[in-house]
């Protein structure tokens, strides 16, 4: 349970700090850390996920760090895609879920190295800081509804997706990604939770204290923010993401009875 209880911490800081990536660590927590099985570790994880971005989004309300019309367009493709996802989970085994799931955290580790220290404004800012909706908002609505494919397949945020794009593609500043970010992974989130709901049974008490602990660190990340690097962070919590990435797959092909 200390285990388990560290894991959620963790995820709630680097969800505080970066707006997304401790959601991709919230499967692999539960179904090895907590020995939830995988049909309950999805929507299990996708609720932690959702509340621990609600706790740490509210101080960056008040900061006026979120974008809402973005997050209503990404958030809304995101909701509405998050379904077929689910609906796509149910059609294959568990281990080619957990395989597929490895692979996406390789990309994300690998993405989160490459991109480090180089996100800045893209193709769809304006000169004073806006969007040029008329250009993006067709790529807006496709990565949304990636990224929810994504949160249904795999009970992830998306964070770790969203991120990027709204730094590179959008041009927003790092400040205002996170917490427009923050408020894409609670919809994307409870969309997907709404979705795999009925799948399974769910363990409350391991829930609650995995919830406890991530939504007292993402409050613990907002005290830290001004002290940290988040670009350091990035790197280092990519070289976990790989490292883990690595574990799952291991598990997932010499024991795949215990992917179910």
């Amino acid at each position: 349970m200390l285990t388990t209880l560290a894991l959620g911490a963790v995820i709630g800081v680097l969800l505080g700090l970066l707006g997304g990536g401790g959601s991709i660590l919230a499967v692999p927590a539960l179904v090895y850390g907590a020995g939830l099985p995988l049909a309950s570790a999805i929507p299990a994880s996708l609720l932690v996920v959702g509340i621990s971005a609600a706790t740490a989004v509210l101080p960056r309300i008040r900061a006026g760090q979120v974008r809402w019309r973005i997050a209503a367009v990404f958030g809304g493709a995101g909701a509405a895609a998050a379904f077929g996802g689910a609906a796509l989970n149910r059609l294959l085994p568990g281990q080619a879920v957990l395989l597929g799931f490895a692979a996406l955290m390789v990309a994300a580790g690998w993405r989160m190295l490459a991109q480090s220290g180089r996100l800045e404004g893209g193709v769809c800012a304006l000169p004073g800081g806006g969007v040029d909706w008329r250009s993006c908002l067709p790529s807006s609505l496709g990565a949304g509804a990636a990224v929810g494919v994504l949160t249904g397949l795999f009970g992830v945020g998306g964070g770790f997706l969203i991120i990027p794009a709204l730094v590179v593609g959008l041009g927003l500043p790092m400040t205002t990604a996170v917490g427009t970010s923050l408020v894409i992974v609670i919809v994307n989130s409870a969309a997907g939770f709404g979705a795999h709901a009925g799948d399974a049974s769910l363990d409350h008490s391991v829930i609650a204290a995995f919830t406890a602990a991530a939504v007292t660190g993402s409050l613990a990340a907002a005290r830290l923010t001004r002290y940290l690097d988040a670009d350091r962070l990035r790197r280092w919590f990519a070289y976990l993401v790989l490292g883990i990435a690595a574990f799952v797959a291991a598990q997932a092909a010499l024991n795949p009875a215990a992917s179910g």
